[in-house]
């Protein structure tokens, strides 16, 4: 409800009470004058002969009719300051749920504000992810570097792992560069752990999936990479190139944000 609608509303709330209470006092007003008439109406009964002894007692009803007169006023008067008061209450009221329901409004409205704006932050962010995804199929067409990203992928693996036995799988498209590989891994880890060279068992019948394509728009894809698991198969290192991107973009999230939408006031 815009602000036109409100106002309007109350000038029809205000135009309604004001009717009311003049309609209240001159029912009021009518019944004053009635009692105000009745002596006049009980002259017009009497017969002459009476009239001696009408007069004789008329300063004393007139006394008592005064009297009575003024405790009507009285009663009327109260009667008008508690019609008032129970009108003015009825008006605060409505005024107030006209007020909370305003609030209400706005709130509503500011929220799905809100909402809008974080969908569209996350439309921006997602189509960032999405962006630096399509970059990564570019890593694994360049066979010098990505044999070489290949070889850290499977050290950092192993160095995780700290198994003597460990079970490889890649592509089916990688495992020609994995191959060309593996004893630099070995070494390098050995190395760096300063134990024995473990043994890496390739897995050369089941593979990472391949690389999306427009004939596999929606099946599961692999961009690059390794992963490797235990003998037993009960600790396994995910070191994909999707992977990895996924880890680095919860990483870096709130400093994305921030450098996209820090001028943006919720």
């Amino acid at each position: 409800m815009n602000d036109p609608d409100v106002s309007k509303q109350i000038q029809q709330m205000v135009r309604f009470i004001r009717q009311e209470a003049e309609e209240k006092a001159n029912e009021i007003s009518v019944s004053a004058e009635e009692v105000c008439l009745l002596p006049l109406q009980w002259s017009y009964c009497f017969s002459i002969s009476s009239a001696y002894k009408f007069c004789k007692h008329l300063g004393c009803d007139l006394i008592g009719l005064c009297s009575r007169t003024n405790e009507f006023n009285i009663q009327k008067l109260q009667l008008l300051e508690a019609d008032k008061r129970k009108i003015k209450q009825e008006y605060e009221r409505k005024q107030k749920q006209v007020e909370i329901r305003k609030k209400i409004e706005y709130s509503v409205q500011l929220n799905a504000s809100r909402i809008k704006v974080l969908q569209a932050q996350d439309d921006i962010v997602n189509s960032m992810k999405e962006y630096a995804a399509v970059e990564l199929l570019l890593v694994s067409n360049t066979r010098l570097t990505y044999g070489k990203l290949l070889k850290d992928l499977i050290v950092q693996s192993l160095l995780r792992l700290k198994e003597p036995v460990v079970l490889l799988r890649c592509r089916k498209d990688d495992i020609e560069l994995v191959e060309s590989v593996l004893n630099l891994a070995k070494k390098e880890y050995a190395d760096k752990a300063n134990v024995p060279p473990p043994n890496i068992v390739l897995d050369k019948n089941t593979f990472l999936p391949p690389s999306p394509s427009r004939e596999n728009a929606h099946g599961s894809y692999c961009s690059g990479g390794v992963v490797l698991a235990s003998r037993d198969g009960k600790i396994v290192c995910e070191n994909t190139l999707d992977a990895r991107l996924d880890v680095v973009f919860r990483k870096k999230l709130p400093e994305i944000r921030k450098h996209l939408f820090s001028q943006v006031v919720a």
